[in-house]
């Protein structure tokens, strides 16, 4: 019984060992590489931010106090009000919520169907000039325009932008991942599957999609930043998230016509915008250098 019993206490702590040898690793890679914990911190902090928004002393993003309009910030108003009375600090809390948002969705739906496209043109060279010819027909026409025509088809909405978006960033992850799996698919370990008589399905998920994992991830964290620059584009040119949803590009179109007024109307949405893509550009700088051993920082 005590041998059973230490025998147990031992299985549960090879978890706990395992778990702090990954936080090890983790903590290690984050001190070799500054830029990637600079940018895990900054998205981590407005992921809580947005989670955090509505008990985060702010107000109804959308209520109006006309007779506190272009309020300066101040100990009431934390980043001062607009030109309706709006509260600056709730909306630019909740505008957030809708760049997150967006640049999450677009990331992964993005990914999932560059995914699809890239595998199938480049293990399979018949389907090949066909995607890839398409690919090549959208991106050509530039991102903020094709956004606009997608928008302008689709209408004004969140769920509309992160459509438009999708299709208008799967050419560039569908590139990579072709790439990735042209290059795999001449490895000797998959001509070793095709003597075998492995499948094309489980070749491409058990020997392709595999290693073609880490350029995907650093694209897709490119994907993200790019959704969030795209997604306040658009909706600072009338084309995208409507006026009455609070956004940061929003906010910003809105304040150009008051910048000697009330300039707190464009620094504060501009700040938040301009870190959020920062923090995410440098995260998937630095998961580039991780993943990357011929890009990998050496000190």
């Amino acid at each position: 019984m005590m041998n059973k019993h230490n025998g147990d206490n031992i299985s549960d702590l090879v978890p706990m060992n395992r778990s702090k040898i990954v936080m090890r690793a983790v903590l290690l890679e984050l001190r070799k590489n500054p830029n990637m914990a600079y940018g895990l911190l900054v998205v981590v902090f407005m992921v809580l931010l947005a989670l955090a928004a509505p008990i985060l002393f702010s107000v109804d993003p959308q209520g109006l106090t006309p007779l506190d309009k272009f309020t300066s910030p101040s100990s009431a108003y934390w980043f001062g009000t607009d030109h309706l009375g709006r509260d600056v600090y709730s909306r630019v809390l909740y505008g957030s919520r809708i760049s997150l948002t967006v640049a999450g969705s677009v990331a992964v739906s993005a990914t999932a169907v560059g995914i699809l496209l890239g595998i199938v043109a480049g293990y399979d060279y018949r389907m090949d000039a066909v995607i890839m010819r398409f690919v090549d027909g959208l991106m050509t026409i530039p991102t903020i325009l094709l956004g606009m025509a997608f928008m302008a088809l689709l209408g004004g909405s969140v769920q509309n932008i992160i459509i438009a978006l999708t299709i208008t960033q799967s050419p560039v992850m569908a590139r990579v991942v072709r790439s990735s799996t042209l290059e795999l698919k001449r490895e000797q370990y998959v001509d070793a599957a095709l003597a075998m008589g492995a499948s094309p399905i489980r070749i491409i998920f058990r020997h392709i999609l595999p290693n073609a994992f880490a350029p995907i991830i650093v694209q897709a964290t490119f994907v993200a930043a790019a959704a969030v620059l795209i997604e306040s584009s658009l909706s600072f040119l009338g084309a995208g998230i409507p006026p009455r949803i609070p956004s940061w590009g929003g906010m910003i179109s809105l304040s150009t016509n008051y910048l000697s007024t009330a300039p707190w109307n464009i620094i504060f949405p501009g700040a938040f915008l301009t870190f959020t893509v920062l923090g995410i550009s440098l995260l998937g700088d630095g998961i580039r250098d991780v993943l990357d051993p011929t890009l990998r920082r050496r000190e």
